[in-house]
């Protein structure tokens, strides 16, 4: 707070800032990668990929280890809850904290604490003593973290890149993300079937050294703020009636919180799902987690090479009615062959409608708005889906995990149609 303080109070004025060329770039790059062009990116993308790939690893371990402990469908959807609760009361703050201090010195400080969760986690697991409340606390206080780090996360881009490269970014961002969402779960499912989940969490906390060291490896331009002295509850009323004025991007929030409740929260009783329908325990599950993500690497692939076209606000609409057709399939296949390749299509489906969204709010937002802003999109993409989770987990037991993933996709599908009818124009977003 401090370092950006005096940042703000320094004299330097906005005119000499953009004379100078605030975005260093290396050799030309293809026009799908052209965001890696710039020298900062390419760090984060490097520390990003190998500590995203640990996090999927940790995601996979820590619900199987879950459903190990419990044999219960509910504790998953407790777990999913407990990780997802803090960004429904805290994401709308971290918003606001995002607009005032230095994004990559909190970075720093959210990796480093989520590297010190998964350690306590791997630490409980070797000496087995590890229990389901003892998981279910870890996640809460992941969430606690997540809350700061996410919207941190996506205001953080367009310093790396600027204004022109950012849908690019995104686009390759989310690649990156994906990608190590294929490597991440199918390393999970072998080191499960191997050794064990306590070395998943200990690689995956080891990896975090990785994106903190290239974050501290940054060559950042002091950017020009403005000074934040009022009361953050007034900074949070001025981002939510600025969403509340926009109506296309009060909208895409909408579609981010429907997409997330009842789109997404099928991963939830996934483990449960592939031991107990598909009956291929843990690498089965490593697998379609793995194929899920080259789903969405091919989805990010997509959105990096077509994504200037002015299409975005159309593939938006189509991928939000067709996702839920792909989930109802999955929801009633026995066989896993095919749940691999419906695993594809609903990871293309997830990036299509992710991607879109996030890069149609950043492209739209006011800079001085976009960290309330991502706050927002954190909490209605991330903050609510506890309730999907937990529900999930609580009906599955009572109804059956066919019968209520597919009753979800039809939420899904319904609430989705609503939206884009009473808000049109989110067709023409490019």
């Amino acid at each position: 707070m401090k370092e950006s303080l005096a940042l703000e109070a320094a004299d330097m004025d906005e005119s000499t800032i953009e004379v100078a060329e605030p975005y260093a770039r290396s050799t030309r790059l293809p026009k799908t990668f052209r965001a890696l062009q710039h020298r900062n990116f390419q760090l984060y993308f490097a520390g990003q990929l190998i500590s995203v790939a640990g996090t999927w690893m940790q995601v996979v371990a820590q619900a199987w280890l879950v459903y190990q402990l419990s044999h219960s469908e509910l504790m998953l959807g407790v777990v999913g809850f407990a990780a997802a609760i803090p960004s429904l009361l805290i994401s709308p703050w971290g918003g606001v904290v995002v607009d005032r201090v230095n994004k990559r010195n909190l970075l720093v400080i959210t990796q480093a604490t989520a590297m010190v969760l998964a350690f306590i986690l791997a630490a409980l697991t070797f000496a087995g003593v590890v229990q389901v409340w003892e998981i279910i606390a870890l996640a809460a206080i992941m969430g606690v973290v997540n809350a700061f780090d996410g919207p941190a996360r996506q205001a953080f881009v367009v310093e790396m890149v600027g204004r022109e490269d950012l849908p690019n970014a995104i686009a390759v961002n989310s690649m990156m993300f994906n990608g190590a969402r294929v490597v991440g779960p199918a390393l999970g499912g072998i080191l499960l079937a191997t050794v064990g989940t306590a070395w998943c969490f200990f690689i995956n906390g080891i990896s975090f050294l990785a994106v903190i060291g290239c974050l501290l490896l940054m060559c950042l331009t002091p950017r020009t703020q403005i000074l934040q002295i009022g009361s953050p509850w007034n900074d949070l009323k001025h981002g939510l009636r600025y969403v509340l004025l926009h109506r296309e991007i009060f909208a895409l929030l909408m579609l981010a919180l429907i997409f997330s409740v009842f789109g997404i929260s099928y991963n939830t009783i996934l483990p449960a799902f592939i031991d107990q329908v598909l009956h291929a325990g843990a690498t089965g599950y490593g697998a379609v987690n793995a194929f899920i993500g080259l789903g969405a690497v091919i989805g990010a692939f997509i959105m990096a090479h077509y994504g200037e076209r002015g299409q975005r606000g159309r593939w938006l609409v189509w991928m939000n009615l067709a996702f839920p057709f792909m989930l109802l399939l999955f929801a009633f296949n026995t066989q896993f062959i095919l749940a691999l390749g419906l695993a594809v299509g609903l990871g293309v489906g997830f990036m299509l409608v992710f991607t879109c969204i996030n890069t149609l709010l950043q492209t739209n937002v006011d800079d001085q708005m976009r960290g309330r802003v991502m706050g927002l999109y954190t909490l209605t993409f991330f903050g609510f889906a506890p309730f999907g989770n937990l529900a999930m987990g609580q009906l599955a037991e009572q109804w059956g995990m066919n019968v209520i993933i597919a009753l979800s996709a039809a939420c899904a599908f319904v609430l989705a149609v609503i939206v884009i009818l009473l808000v049109p124009q989110l067709r023409k977003m490019a």
